[in-house]
């Protein structure tokens, strides 16, 4: 079989799909792990560190002042990111069933695959399967003079090895709030240009209020309801003409970093070739196998679906799909995959969602907002907990604030989403996850007693706070 993309998603349906004998092909056209190794989540997250952890050094009575250091924080990313060369992750797939192949990967004919390197083009025949992990791309919006303006995207965020006086970051999502406090902790004076009316806007409303004080309290300038009517650079830098609030405003900067939404990667995939629209989502069954491609031997997992836009939900795919592969196809069945030979048992189910956003302070969340619930007609009720009232909040530092809350489907009651903002809440987010896939009842949730003092102890008072 052949699987078209090595990054974390593309690695893994292809590690699940040789582990019953078949002999994968595994081709990339650039680095070996992909955005998320190189770009994405793991230089991000390094940039984001030294940031939050001055702002807990700080908060901590008897540590004193914490500094900064630009350079060492650029020189940790770039000894990370292996300084970008894939050589640690190509060394991991020797020995295995899978074959690298590199150059630019277009699908010809069914289960037939072009191959376009520096040294030519090869065409690889899949036998069985081919599975589509290419991931996604970055929009650019409609904007005058936009598209022929130097500018940043998220790559060049994570990438660059110097900090402009002046950022502007357009796009308050999740990426546009990261890239903002990263470069306002590294001195760059940042100005946020957000279209809608709050930030993170598909997540609780307290969640957008907070990053924007946290942000504001940091020297950034956070504009929402800002609309960028034209772009241009000239010597002195890049400007924006932006409507806000009724009134026009420009916004000079040294750079404009673009990160208004991403698309999947299809355009240049040979999608017309299986009869498919070149640039859409490959939309997928719960099996992950492409809908509308006769023969059922085409599949696709993590953000080329459209389904998905997080590394870790890309990754359940493609173990999903990995593992229909394999059953269906390979030659060294066990008991269990031999019996799943007919009919696969494995399906993506209804996804969470959960997310995290490593900013200071951390949001975290999963399952339906309060808003997303009344709109599915759930009958819902609501729990919020302050988070500073916790034991672990005061033996944590000064000034924790947070807040927690739980939307409980009264039907059950189970819980059906969960959000929390603090200093270190992403580890609870998991255990939310849990009750919500598990369909867990809130009476055996009270039986789930939660060590003191950490923040865990959100539950019991969740509970307690619904009458349990």
């Amino acid at each position: 079989m052949v699987v078209v993309g090595a990054g974390a998603v593309g690695q893994t349906a292809a590690q699940r799909s040789a582990r019953t004998g078949l002999h994968v092909a595994l081709v990339e056209s650039e680095l070996v792990g992909g955005e998320e190794a190189f770009w994405a989540c793991r230089p991000s997250k390094m940039l984001l560190r030294p940031g939050a952890v001055m702002g807990d050094v700080r908060a901590v009575p008897g540590l004193g002042a914490a500094e900064l250091d630009t350079q060492a924080t650029f020189a940790a990313r770039d000894a990370m990111v292996s300084h970008w060369r894939d050589d640690e992750e190509v060394a991991r797939l020797r020995g295995s069933p899978v074959t690298l192949l590199r150059g630019m990967a277009r699908l010809a004919a069914e289960r037939t695959v072009t191959i376009t390197a520096a040294g030519g083009e090869q065409t690889v025949a899949a036998r069985h399967a081919v599975i589509v992990a290419t991931g996604s791309e970055p929009g650019v919006p409609d904007v005058p003079g936009l598209r022929q303006t130097r500018l940043w995207t998220s790559r060049d965020a994570t990438s660059c090895h110097h900090v402009p006086d002046r950022l502007a970051v357009l796009g308050g999502g999740a990426a546009g709030v990261e890239a903002a406090q990263v470069y306002a902790a590294l001195g760059a004076q940042v100005t946020v240009l957000a279209r809608g009316s709050r930030l993170v806007p598909w997540t609780e409303p307290f969640v957008g209020a907070t990053l924007a004080d946290t942000l504001t309290a940091a020297g950034v300038r956070v504009l929402t309801g800002a609309r960028a009517e034209r772009v241009w650079r000239d010597p002195a830098g890049v400007h924006v003409a932006v409507a806000h609030g009724g009134a026009p405003v420009r916004v000079d900067a040294d750079e404009l970093l673009v990160v208004t939404g991403r698309h999947p990667a299809t355009g240049d995939l040979g999608l017309d070739a299986v009869g498919l629209t070149p640039g859409d989502p490959l939309t997928t069954d719960a099996s992950g196998q492409v809908i509308g491609v006769p023969g059922g031997w085409l599949y696709a997992a993590g953000d080329v679906t459209g389904r998905t836009r997080t590394t870790h939900e890309g990754q359940y795919h493609a173990r999903v799909a990995g593992d229909v592969v394999a059953a269906r196809f390979g030659v060294d069945l066990d008991a269990r995959l031999a019996e799943a030979q007919a009919a696969p048992p494995y399906r993506i189910t209804a996804s969470t969602g959960a997310q995290v956003l490593f900013t200071r302070p951390q949001v975290a969340w999963t399952g339906l907002t309060l808003a997303q619930a009344r709109q599915a007609r759930h009958d819902v009720r609501v729990v919020d907990v302050d988070l500073s009232t916790l034991a672990a909040a005061t033996v944590r530092g000064t000034g924790y604030q947070g807040q927690a809350r739980f939307v409980v489907d009264v039907s059950g009651p189970v819980l059906a989403g969960a959000t929390f903002v603090g200093p270190d809440v992403a580890e609870l987010v998991h255990a939310a996850t849990v009750a919500i896939v598990a369909q867990v009842r809130l009476d055996v949730l009270w039986h789930a007693v939660a060590v003191h003092p950490t923040l865990s102890q959100v539950w019991p008072c969740f509970l307690a706070a619904y009458g349990l």
